[in-house]
């Protein structure tokens, strides 16, 4: 079992920056953790996934030069840094991971992965 805490959600203008984190506890680490988002009325989407054991990573176009995904393994953490924020990146912003995998899981794989976090809102304004 893996319980997944994210923080560092909160209200920002356009231009802004933002990083969230992802606290994995529990009774393993997870090989794969990623960053997905759901705004109202639409389907959830993936923003960002990293290789824990490798730091092979994998973006969502949309996020590219903007977002870095990053992870502290002493800490058993994984950080989201948002940068040049804008108004269509408002949505709650969800943490998930997958116990075991050989390399990065792709973003567009949201069912591969095997835990999810609450989700914490992010909002940025015009």
């Amino acid at each position: 079992q893996v319980q997944l805490v994210e923080s560092g959600g909160g209200s920002v203008q356009a231009g802004g920056s933002l990083r969230l984190s992802c606290a994995a506890s529990g009774n393993t680490y997870p090989n794969c953790m990623g960053w997905f988002r759901q705004a109202p009325g639409k389907e959830r989407e993936g923003v960002a996934a990293i290789y824990t054991s490798g730091s092979s990573t994998d973006y969502a176009d949309s996020v590219k030069g903007r977002f870095t995904i990053s992870l502290d393994n002493a800490k058993n953490t994984v950080y989201l840094q948002m940068n040049s924020l804008k108004p269509e990146d408002t949505a709650m912003y969800y943490c998930a991971a997958k116990i075991i995998c050989m390399r990065v899981v792709p973003i567009s794989a949201l069912y591969e992965y095997d835990y999810w976090g609450q989700g914490t809102q992010v909002t940025v304004s015009s």
